[in-house]
C-alpha cells in the first residue's frame, strides 16, 4: 500500500494552539486535521482519483482544453452569448408574471385573488424546482446540455401559451363581458379542460425555467480562467453584467410586451415572448464553439447519502480511540470527485467527519458507503454552512412578490400620467428595472470607489456585506411603502373615493410609488448579485449549479411565503359574516395595505438581525484554506520532530 500517514503524538508540544486548548473545553478536542491519511486505496467505483486538477475547463467532448485553445475560448465574448439567453428567459418570466394575472382575470374569467395565487404558485414552483436543474447539471448533463434541453422545453411551453391566447376554442365566451360583469362575476367562466390546458403549458414553461435558472449564471462564470490574476475582478463584473441582462429582459417585458398586448392582443404578446426565446436559443447554440465546460461530478445526492450512511455506521467510534488510522483522502492532487479539486479539512460538524474516519478494522478496499474522502465530507459541510445566507433572502423575495400585485393595485387608484403620456398600470413594475439599470451603470464609477475608502475591500464590499446592504435597503423600501399607503388611503377616503377603488385620483400621482420601486431595485442589485457571486465562489466545484439553485429556491419560497402570508392575513383580519374587510381587501380603500406593509417591515427587521448573526459566524472558504495551511505547517513540524 502506497500511503502517507500523519498522526498527532500522544502529547502535543507547547504550541500556542495547545496552550489555548488547556483553557477551553471546545479547544481540548483533538483537531482532526492532525489525523490525516492519504492513500491510493479506493475501490474503482470512485476511480482511484481524477488526475485533472479540480474544475479544469474542458471542451464539449469532455477533453481538457490546451493553453492554445484556451485563448480562443471563454472570456467575455462567450459570456455575451450566455447573456442573450438569460435576457430572453427573464423577459419571458417577467412577461408572464405581469400579464398572466390579468389574462386569467380578463380572458379566462377567474377571480382576481385566485388568479394572483395561481401565478404566485407558478412562479414559486418554477424557482423552487430549480434544484432539479442544478442536480442534473452537476451530476450528469453538465451546464451546457442542461441549458440546451430546458431552453427547448421553455420554448414549447411558451408556444402552448401563445396558442391559448390566440385560439378562441381555448378561451371561454367573451360576449357580454364588460368590466362591470367581470367585477360581479357574471362572465362565463373557463371550462375545466381549458384551465387544465392553460395550467399544463404554464407549468411546462415553469419546468423549462427551472432547468435554465441555476445553470446560466454558473455557466457564464465558468468562462473565466481561475488561474488569471484578474479572475476575481472578471467574476465580480460578470455577475453585475449578468444581472444587468436580467434587468434589460424585465424592462422589455414591462414595456414592449405590455404595449404589444394593448395594441395587438394577448396572442401577439405571448407570441413575442416565444419568438424572443427562440432567437435566444439560436444565439446560445451559435456560441457553442466558444464555450468552456466543466465535467459533471456524478450524483451529489449519492455522495451526500454515502457521507450520512458512513457517518451513521461509525457513530459510536470515538475520535480518541487508538483504533483510528486517520481521516481518509486520496494521495496528491487527485480528487475522488470528477470536476472537483480537493477541499481542505475543517473542524465544523465533527459528527460528519466520522464518515472519513479510517479505522484499523476497515479493509484495504473499503466501500464508499463505509469510508468517504475528506473532500466528500467537506462538500456536505459547505452545503450546510451555505444554507442560512440564501434562507435570509426569502424575505426580500417575499417583498418583491407582494410588490408585483399590491403596488399594481395601488397604481390603479392613482394618476399615471407623465405629462401628456398616460402609462398603463401594468408598466409600473418597469421602474425597479430602470433603477437597477441606472445603479449598475454607476456602480463601478461611484459606489465602488466610495465604499472602498470605507471598507478597504478591493470591490467596495464583500459578498456578504452586499447581501446585507440589500436587505437593509429593502427594509427602507417597504417602510416607505407603508408610509405612502397610509397617506394614499387617507386621501382617498377624505376625497370621496372610498367605494371607487378603480377610479384614478387625478390629484395624486402614481409616481410617488417610484420611491419604493427604486429602493427595492437597489436592494435587488446588492442582495441578489452578491448572493449569486457568493454561492458560485463558496459552493463545492462539483456542486456549483446546486449552489446557484439555492438563490432560485429562495426566490420560489418567497413566492410561496407570499401566498401563505396573504391567506393568513385575510383569515385573521377579515370577517365575511360581519362584513369586515380584511387588510388585503380587493377594495384597497377599505382594506389596510399600510398595516400589511408595516407587518412586512417588522418581519424584514427580524430577518435582517438573523442575517447579521449568520453572516458574522460564516467563514469564507479562503480563510479556511489559510487556516489549513497553518495546520499543515504544524503537522510537518510534528512529523519531522526536533
Amino acid at each position: 500500500m502506497d500511503s502517507r500517514e500523519i498522526k498527532s503524538p500522544e502529547v502535543l508540544p507547547d504550541t500556542p494552539a495547545s496552550v489555548e486548548s488547556n483553557t477551553s473545553r471546545s479547544h481540548r478536542r483533538k483537531r482532526l486535521g492532525l489525523y490525516f491519511l492519504e492513500s491510493d486505496d479506493r475501490r474503482t467505483a470512485l476511480g482511484g482519483g481524477y488526475t485533472s486538477c479540480g474544475a479544469t475547463p474542458v471542451n464539449i467532448h469532455g477533453k481538457p482544453i490546451s493553453d492554445f485553445t484556451m485563448s480562443k475560448t471563454g472570456g467575455w465574448i462567450a459570456a455575451f452569448f450566455i447573456f442573450g439567453n438569460e435576457m430572453a428567459e427573464r423577459m419571458a418570466y417577467f412577461g408572464l408574471s405581469v400579464n398572466m394575472v390579468a389574462f386569467m382575470f380578463y380572458v379566462m374569467h377567474r377571480p382576481f385573488e385566485s388568479s394572483a395565487n395561481a401565478v404566485n404558485n407558478f412562479l414559486g414552483i418554477s424557482q423552487a424546482s430549480s434544484v432539479l436543474g442544478g442536480f442534473l447539471a452537476d451530476a450528469y448533463l453538465g451546464r451546457y446540455w442542461t441549458i440546451a434541453i430546458f431552453s427547448t422545453i421553455y420554448l414549447v411551453g411558451l408556444t402552448g401559451i401563445t396558442l391559448c391566447g390566440t385560439l378562441t376554442i381555448l378561451m371561454p365566451n367573451q360576449d357580454k363581458c364588460d368590466q362591470i360583469a367581470l367585477l360581479l362575476g357574471n362572465c362565463e367562466p373557463a371550462k375545466p379542460w381549458q384551465m387544465l390546458y392553460l395550467y399544463t403549458v404554464l407549468y411546462i414553461t415553469g419546468f423549462g425555467a427551472a432547468g435554465i435558472r441555476p445553470c446560466v449564471s454558473s455557466f457564464g462564470a465558468d468562462q473565466f480562467d481561475e488561474r488569471s490574476k484578474d479572475y476575481k475582478d472578471h467574476l465580480d463584473r460578470f455577475f453585475n453584467f449578468f444581472y444587468l441582462s436580467v434587468t434589460v429582459g424585465a424592462i422589455v417585458a414591462f414595456t414592449a410586451v405590455v404595449y404589444i398586448q394593448i395594441k395587438h392582443g394577448w396572442g401577439s404578446a405571448f407570441g413575442s415572448l416565444a419568438i424572443a426565446m427562440g432567437m435566444s436559443n439560436f444565439v446560445f447554440f451559435l456560441g457553442t464553439p466558444l464555450y468552456r465546460h466543466r465535467l459533471p461530478g456524478g450524483s451529489p445526492l449519492t455522495r451526500v447519502a454515502q457521507v450520512l450512511v458512513a457517518a451513521f455506521r461509525k457513530r459510536n467510534a470515538s475520535f480518541e480511540s487508538s483504533e483510528i488510522v486517520g481521516l481518509y483522502e486520496l494521495q496528491g492532487k487527485r480528487s475522488a470527485i470528477q470536476g472537483s479539486a480537493k477541499i481542505s479539512h475543517t473542524e465544523d460538524f465533527r459528527c460528519l467527519d466520522k464518515a472519513a474516519l479510517k479505522l484499523k478494522e476497515d479493509s484495504l478496499d473499503p466501500s464508499p458507503w463505509r469510508l468517504c474522502t475528506v473532500t466528500q465530507v467537506e462538500e456536505i459541510k459547505i452545503l450546510i454552512k451555505l444554507l442560512p445566507i440564501p434562507a435570509c433572502t426569502i424575505m426580500l423575495n417575499l417583498i418583491l412578490t407582494e410588490y408585483l400585485t399590491l403596488s399594481v393595485q395601488q397604481a390603479y387608484t392613482l394618476n399615471t400620467h407623465m405629462g401628456h403620456l398616460k402609462l398603463p398600470v401594468t408598466c409600473m413594475p418597469v421602474f425597479p428595472g430602470l433603477s437597477i439599470f441606472l445603479f449598475l451603470s454607476l456602480y463601478y464609477s461611484v459606489f465602488v470607489p466610495l465604499s472602498r475608502k470605507i471598507t478597504g475591500h478591493p470591490h467596495g464590499a464583500s459578498q456578504l456585506q452586499r447581501v446585507g446592504i440589500g436587505l437593509a435597503v429593502s427594509i427602507v423600501s417597504v417602510a416607505w411603502a407603508g408610509v405612502f399607503e397610509g397617506y394614499r388611503r387617507h386621501y382617498a377616503i377624505q376625497h370621496g373615493y372610498e367605494a371607487s377603488f378603480l377610479t384614478p385620483m387625478e390629484d395624486l400621482s402614481a409616481y410617488w410609488l417610484l420611491i419604493q420601486y427604486c429602493l427595492i431595485g437597489i436592494a435587488e442589485v446588492f442582495c441578489i448579485v452578491g448572493l449569486l457571486e457568493f454561492l458560485y465562489e463558496e459552493a463545492p466545484d462539483a456542486m456549483r449549479s446546486i449552489g446557484s439553485a439555492y438563490a432560485a429556491v429562495a426566490g420560489g419560497l418567497g413566492c410561496f411565503a407570499a401566498t401563505i402570508l396573504n391567506n393568513i392575513v385575510k383569515s385573521l383580519t377579515g370577517d365575511l359574516e360581519k362584513r369586515k374587510p380584511s387588510w388585503l381587501s380587493q377594495n384597497i380603500n377599505t382594506g389596510r395595505f399600510d398595516y400589511f406593509y408595516w407587518l412586512l417591515t417588522v418581519m424584514s427587521v427580524i430577518n435582517f438581525c438573523v442575517f447579521l448573526y449568520a453572516a458574522n459566524r460564516y467563514q469564507y472558504r479562503k480563510k479556511q484554506v489559510t487556516e489549513t495551511r497553518e495546520q499543515t505547517n504544524v503537522q510537518t513540524t510534528i512529523k519531522e520532530g526536533p
